[in-house]
């Protein structure tokens, strides 16, 4: 490295000593070129030894050959590179782990050592220098763990338990909402702004205390919008400017500027929602939820920026994944009448069309539903690449070193269609999860950042499924690409967001299913 910085001296020396026309002119090319020649040399030195994986070109590294669909690369590239090879973005290496059996041993067994996040600049520096980050997207720090006690106090099996009561609510609204808006059956809709309202209104409820009644309100059209642009500045690879420190000089990047704009939108609300329960709280009319418990607990100790950071966490957390979730799956849905045909006999053993607002109290008790919610979290793997890792201390991985701060992508994605796990992986077939019901899936990651989200999670799916499909018919309305590759919106987006689609729903009970939502609302039940 020395001997690079005296010839590049010596080059600086040698140009000023020229005419100064010809030294600007030598110095417009080689200035960059010998910036260029002298990265490399940087670039090669922070890989991690023993690792193999694509060199990449100079300054950008891999940042060309992964733009877009980054997890499916990925998963290809562990054919020629193995399970676990190394990337760089920029000047960054990247330790990429693509299969079940690499993940267990790096996530499962060195959990703790890889229990942090590295911090990018358009995400912590722009995004998040007001309100502060999510769980999540927190590297580890006391702070963190005292905020993850906190969030796993209220996301417990029994306090999920407790918010049955808005489960069974949001779940009834988002049936009801299908109902009208699709005129019972006569008009495709676009299902994505019901299922947004019923996540949305779910993480207000249970953070916040207040509903979100109607996808008509216009908090709702602001949240759903901001949160969709912010999903965007967490994406591995939409952000050249995280990689290329050069780029962040430009007064001009519109990527910085609408990260900042975002910023103080969501800021705005954040300030609306947190002011609303304050005043309620004052009066001793609030209703119970996670904000308040907390803010009451005398042990808790957390300060408004680590509140703020659970209340992103729920935000987030619903609005980009499950919301996803069930759009890609309407959509399967929607093309495969086989399954809907099999979900309609195993509900029936338990339930029936009369009644189509499934009892809320059902705790995963249909093995067809539980087995269909698993599947499409498997093949559709929202969250391709999981939130990034960054190691705390030194670990050893197959006789390799890798030193501490060393960043990992878990790439779930690879994880969930490992071949050494499933023969048929790239199948969707719900079935195989009674053949191997221990089978790991990595959707909501694994080790000590493991969702903590995810009973929860499962909980909705499952009332979702289990009252839709029971209460409707699933028609496609256009052909709908739901293949999971080649029908993603924005292929260079964190989440994978399928393309809009429209659909039917048809009631298979109209007067059973208008009385059942006439009734939970004249006895909340």
């Amino acid at each position: 490295m020395g001997a690079i910085l005296e010839l590049y001296t010596y080059l600086i020396d040698a140009i000023l000593a020229l005419p100064p026309s010809t030294a600007f002119a030598i110095a417009v090319i080689s200035i960059p070129v010998t910036y260029v020649i002298a990265n490399e040399f940087v670039r090669s030195a922070a890989r991690v030894p023993g690792f193999k994986g694509p060199r990449g070109l100079p300054l950008i590294g891999n940042l060309g050959a992964i733009r877009v669909n980054a997890a499916e690369k990925y998963r290809q590239w562990a054919k020629q590179y193995g399970s676990v090879y190394q990337i760089q973005l920029g000047n960054i290496p990247i330790l990429v782990v693509n299969s079940a059996a690499a993940a267990k041993v790096l996530f499962g067994q060195n959990a703790q050592a890889l229990s942090s996040r590295p911090e990018f600049y358009t995400f912590h520096k722009v995004v998040s220098n007001t309100a502060g980050t999510t769980i999540g997207t927190s590297p580890y720090s006391e702070s963190l763990k005292r905020r993850r006690k906190g969030a796993a106090s209220a996301l417990n099996r029994p306090s999920v338990q407790s918010y049955v009561g808005h489960l069974d609510l949001e779940t009834k609204d988002f049936v009801s909402e299908l109902l009208k808006y699709g005129e019972g059956g006569k008009t495709a809709v676009d299902p994505m702004p019901a299922i947004q309202r019923l996540s949305l209104s779910l993480a207000l409820t249970l953070n916040w205390g207040t509903r979100m009644a109607s996808q008509e309100e216009d908090l709702f059209q602001e949240i759903t919008e901001v949160e969709e642009a912010i999903s965007k500045t967490r994406s591995t690879t939409g952000n050249l400017q995280d990689y290329i420190p050069l780029l962040r000089l430009n007064p001009f990047s519109s990527g910085s500027k609408k990260a900042a704009e975002m910023r103080d939108r969501r800021d705005k609300y954040l300030a609306y929602l947190n002011r609303g329960l304050e005043e309620k709280m004052a009066k001793n009319a609030h209703q119970p939820c996670i904000q308040a418990n907390i803010m009451l607990d005398k042990e808790a100790r957390l300060n408004d920026v680590e509140l703020t950071s659970i209340s992103l966490t729920m935000l987030s957390g619903g609005l980009d994944t499950l919301t996803t979730l069930v759009a890609w799956s309407i959509a399967l849905l929607a093309d495969r009448p086989d399954i809907q045909d099999k979900v309609a006999v195993a509900i029936n053993e338990m339930h029936s069309e009369d009644v189509p607002l499934c009892p809320a109290s059902d705790d995963q008790s249909c093995p067809y539903i539980v087995a269909l919610v698993r599947e499409l979290l498997r093949y559709y793997t929202v969250l391709r690449l999981t939130l990034p890792r960054t190691t705390i201390k030194d670990i050893t991985f197959e006789g390799k070193h890798i030193p501490k701060g060393s960043i990992f992508f878990l790439n779930a994605w690879a994880c969930n269609m490992d071949p050494e796990v499933w023969t048929d992986p790239e199948e969707f077939r719900p079935e195989r999860w009674f053949e191997k019901p221990d089978a790991p899936m990595f959707t909501y990651g694994m080790g000590y950042r493991m969702c903590a989200g995810s009973l929860l999670a499962n909980r909705e799916l499952y009332l979702v499924f289990l009252r839709m499909l029971n209460s409707f018919r699933i028609e496609a309305h256009e052909k709908i690409d739901w293949h999971p590759v080649r029908g993603t919106s924005d292929p260079s987006s964190l989440v994978a967001i399928p393309k809009k689609y429209k659909v039917r729903f048809v009631p298979k009970n109209k007067d059973a299913l208008e009385k059942a939502i006439t009734n939970f609302r004249k006895t909340g039940a």
